[in-house]
């Protein structure tokens, strides 16, 4: 891929039906349940981008069998048992968040040492609540550089039970000690010291665990085991928001396929941000449609939709007054400053953005011809690119970071034209 990318503006409004890749946030929940289960799972649909691969890497570092068909997005997993399995090594986790999060409770299965690291960028972000958790629950954890940051060993076994964990950093240290839970010897019964973020992740994550054969109740986890299952992935509902917003902001029509009334993904309901500020929206149990009209500026807290966030700041630059994003202060500490990051480019564009302490306003404006800078942060590069749809002479710098998540997005996204 090209270092920098030029977005042609649409001639007219587009009309398009897409089915984005499979969901990562689900891909990476299943694999590692798939790689806990003493069997061999079929995961149908899964997304293979840099997220997932780091999460193949990882559950093979466990021990598990990872055999792949990307022509068919299948994964086929023969699990291990963690309590006869020794330490993984070193783990490159990349630049994968859901990975490390994940993986770390799950190394403390084992009766090992385990070296979890990553890109620099990764590294940059806070692993504190989750270190912290596996010392209370038996867990020998060594911060091998600064306190609360990759790179760190675990060593197991944990032994579970009664456990307490902050809510309002990121959704994934809870979600990786549940995941964990039910093989540590006491189970695991999780206690927030702070309100949970991202609400939907963790819903996510009970329903997955649920179709390998563990129930969760509340944040309760009692010992038990998981079981080898066939598991159909759905498209990821993140991606799927940047072609809804194509349709809002172009005054067309998309239809998402495989993303129905019982998704599992909470960041479906941007949708329902969309139908907020004029879009025309219609639900199916196996689609969603957006067509654009005016749109007007809202007020909304998207805290449990927070990865949509830079999407809706792309879409409020062309409605009718602004938009005030709240609720996602935490999203500060994602891949980059994701609130100060969009604020920035939007002003390199000449738009009045606005950086507040739990989000941002946008100001509509015309956009004037710029070269976006994208951060290394694939969401950067996807949701700023939807300005180019209606504005010329917008580029967008190191294109190819998208395949963090949607290695295939640009050329998905020029065939709305």
């Amino acid at each position: 891929m090209p270092d920098v990318l030029a977005v042609a503006p649409l001639t007219r409004p587009v009309d398009a039906t897409v089915r984005p890749p499979g969901s990562k946030s689900i891909t990476n929940r299943a694999l590692l349940c798939a790689a806990l289960a003493d069997g061999t799972s079929t995961l149908s649909g899964a997304l293979f981008a840099d997220d997932t691969r780091a999460m193949m890497g990882a559950v093979g570092a466990l021990g598990a069998t990872v055999t792949l068909s990307e022509s068919d997005r299948t994964v086929v997993v023969r699990g291990i048992d963690p309590g006869a399995a020794g330490g993984a090594g070193t783990v490159d986790a990349r630049q994968s968040g859901t990975t490390s999060r994940f993986l770390l409770p799950a190394a403390a299965l084992l009766g090992g040492r385990t070296v979890v690291d990553g890109s620099e960028q990764l590294r940059a972000r806070p692993f504190g609540p989750v270190l912290g958790a596996l010392r209370q629950i038996g867990a020998r954890v060594e911060e091998l550089d600064r306190p609360g940051f990759l790179p760190a060993a675990v060593t197991g076994p944990a032994h579970g039970g009664p456990v307490e964990v902050s809510g309002h950093i990121s959704s994934q240290f809870l979600s990786g000690l549940l995941m964990a839970g039910p093989l540590m010897e006491r189970g695991i019964d999780v206690t927030l010291t702070s309100p949970l973020v991202s609400v939907p992740y963790v819903e996510m994550t009970k329903a997955v665990m649920a179709a390998f054969g563990v129930t969760v109740t509340g944040l309760t986890v009692p010992a038990g085991a998981y079981r080898p299952a066939d598991y159909t992935i759905e498209p990821d509902a993140s991606a799927a928001s940047y072609f809804l917003g194509a349709a809002a902001i172009t005054g067309g029509r998309v239809t998402v396929s495989g993303l129905g009334t019982g998704s599992l993904q909470g960041d479906v309901r941007f949708a329902d941000v969309l139908e907020r500020m004029g879009a025309s929206v219609t639900r199916t149990a196996d689609a969603v449609t957006v067509r654009g009209g005016s749109l007007r500026g809202i007020d909304v807290d998207m805290a449990d939709i927070s990865d949509t966030a830079q999407t809706l700041a792309a879409v409020a630059v062309f409605a009718d007054g602004p938009t005030r994003v709240r609720g996602i202060g935490f999203i500060r500490g994602k891949e980059t400053d994701r609130v100060g990051a969009v604020v920035t480019e939007l002003r390199r564009a000449g738009i009045d953005a606005v950086e507040d302490a739990d989000g941002f306003t946008i100001h509509p404006g015309a956009p004037r011809p710029t070269r976006f800078a994208t951060y290394d942060d694939h969401r950067m590069a996807m949701s700023l690119s939807l300005i180019g749809l209606r504005a010329p002479g917008i580029e967008i710098a190191d294109p190819g970071c998208v395949a963090k998540t949607y290695p295939g997005y640009f050329t998905d996204l020029a065939t709305l034209a």
